[in-house]
């Protein structure tokens, strides 16, 4: 286990990280505005289209996908721990298919944005549902029982989506490919993704100890009086709670909810206590740069966040893997 300083610090360091992402991102764009001008369209009340812009469409925007980073990131590591699988992440057991259905369906409707919003998010807790009581339909649990359920109903809700993209007009098939690499342009209410956020690390860091000692193993924690089957369920339930919120918000975002926990770990060692603001953090930290990116490497056109999160989230990935074979 890494020192509680060297923990301290590179929190702190992340924390910093996230002003300077927040910073960029409210000043970068089609229309660059300066830091002044940010600062006094925030804090000074400022008027005029610069305040505009940064008031009305750079700050929700930047506080959306410094929320969904911090959610996925967050559930990845959550579903790590349940499935004891260093390559689980928060889409690994449907929930995202389930959301993407409810999504694109809403979409190729032509329904309004904030029906969209709602059909995703009943759309991923319907596949939650659905995987829970699948895995449990005779009372155990196991982690391979879970895994495979959701593999095969992310399988499903994958053929269910090809068939949605097949068959709906031209005019709609490009935002439904944006929902699917993930959009974050039309994030304009992540309050509510921010409480969520901020909730569930409440909720969780109580129980950091009892993660701890689940990750060495089931018949350890048993051992040590945690009760097992409540907190994985628990968990389960939070994770997914914390995927389907992210992607309401923004849509599909990939690698995130994989990478992040994983460098994280590597920084920090495996204390959920730590291991879980961190990366919160980090994960915020990411997708607002990455969609800074998106939105500027070739404005006026924007890029879908998702597609510079895989070009960053690849490398990485194999990297991790030469580092770790086996």
């Amino acid at each position: 286990m890494r020192s509680r300083r060297q923990a301290l610090l590179v929190i702190a360091l992340l924390a910093l990280a996230g002003l300077a992402v927040f910073a960029w991102a409210l000043s970068a764009g089609s229309l660059p505005i300066s830091r002044s001008e940010v600062w006094g369209a925030l804090f000074g009340g400022e008027q005029g289209m610069a305040a505009g812009v940064v008031r009305e469409l750079r700050l929700p925007r930047a506080v959306a996908t410094f929320v969904c980073g911090g959610l996925l990131a967050m559930a990845g590591a959550l579903m790590q721990v349940l499935l004891r699988n260093p390559l689980a992440d928060p889409y690994v057991l449907g929930i995202s298919g389930g959301a993407a259905v409810g999504a694109l369906a809403a979409i190729m409707f032509g329904l309004a944005p904030l029906v969209v919003d709602g059909a995703a998010f009943a759309g991923a807790l319907a596949a939650m549902l659905l995987v829970f009581g699948l895995a449990h339909g005779d009372g155990s649990w196991t982690q391979t029982r879970l895994l495979l359920t959701g593999v095969i109903v992310a399988a499903g809700c994958g053929a269910a989506i090809t068939l949605m993209l097949a068959l709906a007009p031209d005019t709609r098939v490009q935002s439904m490919l944006f929902w699917l690499m993930g959009d974050a342009s039309g994030a304009t209410r992540p309050w509510p993704a921010l409480a969520v956020l901020l909730i569930g690390l409440a909720a969780l860091m109580p129980f950091a100890r009892d993660l701890n000692v689940l990750a060495r193993g089931e018949h350890t924690a048993l051992a040590l009086g945690i009760e097992v089957r409540r907190l994985r369920g628990a968990l389960y339930v939070l994770a997914s709670l914390l995927t389907a919120v992210a992607v309401t918000l923004v849509g599909s975002v990939g690698f995130v909810g994989l990478i992040v926990p994983h460098l994280v770990r590597l920084a920090l060692g495996n204390d959920q206590r730590v291991l879980l603001p961190a990366a919160a953090l980090a994960g915020g930290v990411l997708l607002t740069a990455a969609d800074t990116l998106a939105r500027t490497v070739m404005a006026p056109m924007q890029l879908p966040v998702g597609v510079l999160t895989a070009l960053i989230g690849v490398p990485v990935f194999l990297f991790l893997l030469s580092r770790h074979p086996r």
